[in-house]
């Protein structure tokens, strides 16, 4: 699990959105001194909510020796996971970021630059890959592997032994049941509840979930 954030420090977040705004009260709540907001749309776009945008990609990385801190606020799985990959290998000093009213087990994996929001829970000996957004108030139970890149929405549970692959997407207020395996690149639509495997790439819905 990342370090965590010292007073006064300064944090980028990369997506003016609004997903990027609840990332920003998240860390400041975290201990992030400041936040900055980068987004290819400046100079168009030159502010998100009550913060200023700073620039785009290249002021981005012109600014990474000043800055403490990277995460990716954007909401597109495979999106976040190539900027990740290209942050990282800039020498970006990619984080994650934990809302303090998260409960994390201290046995669980966080990867690099994931983002659990408030009212999460993770329990024991779960594993989350890097860049996932683990939305509020869903919860990733006992045993749960997610992949790369992942996004449980709002609401969103997952029972025990979970498996769920790279770039992902658990629809708001969906439950999957224990011992299910979604593959790589799937989608659970809203409300569903997933009581059979997903393969890769396939969209189900319903209760309980079938394919699209």
């Amino acid at each position: 699990m990342n370090r965590q954030a010292q007073v006064g420090q300064t944090l980028a977040i990369v997506g003016a959105s609004g997903h990027g705004k609840v990332v920003a009260e998240a860390a400041l709540a975290a201990g992030w001194g400041a936040v900055e907001f980068y987004d290819r749309a400046w100079p168009g776009k030159r502010q998100v909510g009550r913060w200023a945008i700073t620039g785009d990609d290249a002021a981005l990385l012109s600014a990474l020796s000043r800055l403490d801190g990277v995460v990716v606020a954007i909401g597109n799985n495979q999106i976040r996971l190539d900027l990740l990959t290209q942050l990282r290998q800039a020498g970006a000093k990619v984080v994650s970021i934990l809302h303090p009213k998260a409960c994390i087990s201290g046995s669980a994996d966080v990867g690099v630059g994931t983002v659990a929001l408030a009212g999460v829970v993770v329990n024991a000996d779960a594993v989350i890959g890097s860049g996932a957004i683990l939305n509020t108030a869903c919860s990733v139970d006992h045993d749960c592997i997610l992949g790369e890149a992942v996004h449980i929405s709002p609401g969103a549970h997952l029972a025990g032994d979970v498996r769920v692959g790279d770039r992902s997407w658990v629809g708001i207020g969906a439950s999957v049941r224990q011992g299910v395996r979604i593959g790589s690149g799937a989608m659970v639509g809203a409300g569903a509840a997933v009581v059979s495997d997903v393969a890769d790439g396939l969209t189900v819905v319903g209760v309980p979930a079938r394919p699209l």
